[in-house]
């Protein structure tokens, strides 16, 4: 593993540290600084970008960002245990790092921003990267604070964020509004073996791209039509969106599509016509 900065490795750092990996926490630390290199590279050029880290624990891809030239990051963690850790961090990075001890999924980070835009760059913990990711597509009014996401799944989740009606198995609720306001891919896998302790599964790098027109549409309408249909995927839009109106014949034809045909095989822009057929309907 070669070095990226004067700092010590990491296994050190945690030993030195007492950082055992909590499951409860959904910690998975990442220790090869020559592949968290390679997930901040991903994120695009960074010279002088603002990036948001999300749960960086030891600091491994902390370090990566600070060292690929990132101006500043903003990384919030809840495990006070790693506090003194990314001190050190913030020590060898002058100025550059802010470290936000708190609940992702509370924090409220405009102050931090002051009306700037971020790069999202994060090693996700498991247990709360789909809620933060559906949190970070609801944002209004849109495109938001962010500029692009970059960010480690599970492969399965990392699988349903990109899917399409092609892969119908994975196409969902999740896929409909990551795809309607994102351009979405997989940049690529990460094995087990490079996490201590190693998760159960393989995992992966997903890239979001915000679009900056995406098609227009209430997201609250939407969110609703895809939670009927889906919510009974295996059955015709005559019958599972009779859960959003008693008759849903009249926005199905307005949508233009087969009242005999299943969620799974409406397209991103059919789901973006039905939440528009149910607003005119209103």
């Amino acid at each position: 593993m070669s070095q990226i900065d004067d700092l010590p490795p990491l296994r050190e750092v945690v030993e030195r540290h007492g950082l055992m990996a909590q499951k409860a926490l959904g910690q998975n630390f990442l220790f090869d600084l020559n592949l968290t290199s390679r997930i901040a590279r991903a994120a695009g050029p960074l010279d002088g970008e603002t990036v948001v880290e999300i749960g960086p624990g030891p600091g491994g891809l902390t370090r990566a960002l600070l060292a690929n030239g990132a101006g500043r990051v903003i990384a919030i963690e809840r495990d006070r245990r790693c506090l003194p850790a990314l001190a050190e961090i913030a020590a060898r990075y002058p100025g550059r790092l802010e470290v936000i001890d708190g609940d992702a999924l509370a924090v409220d980070l405009s102050p931090y921003l002051a009306g700037g835009r971020a790069r999202i760059v994060a090693n996700l913990p498991y247990n709360i990267g789909t809620p933060l990711l559906v949190g970070w597509l609801s944002l209004e009014p849109w495109p938001s604070w962010w500029s692009s996401l970059t960010l480690m799944f599970q492969r399965e989740v990392a699988e349903r964020i990109v899917a399409s009606p092609a892969e119908r198995a994975d196409y969902g609720r999740l896929a409909v509004l990551s795809n309607w306001r994102c351009e979405t891919r997989i940049l690529f896998d990460v094995p087990r073996s490079a996490f201590v302790p190693p998760p159960k599964i393989t995992s992966s790098i997903v890239q979001l791209v915000p679009r900056e027109r995406p098609e227009p549409c209430d997201r609250r309408l939407l969110e609703r039509v895809t939670l009927a249909a889906f919510g009974q995927r295996r059955k015709m839009l005559r019958q599972s969106l009779k859960a959003v109106l008693p008759d849903p014949a009249p926005i199905i034809a307005a949508a233009g599509l087969s009242e005999t045909a299943r969620a799974e095989e409406v397209p991103v822009s059919g789901f973006v016509k039905l939440a528009n057929a149910l607003a005119a309907q209103r």
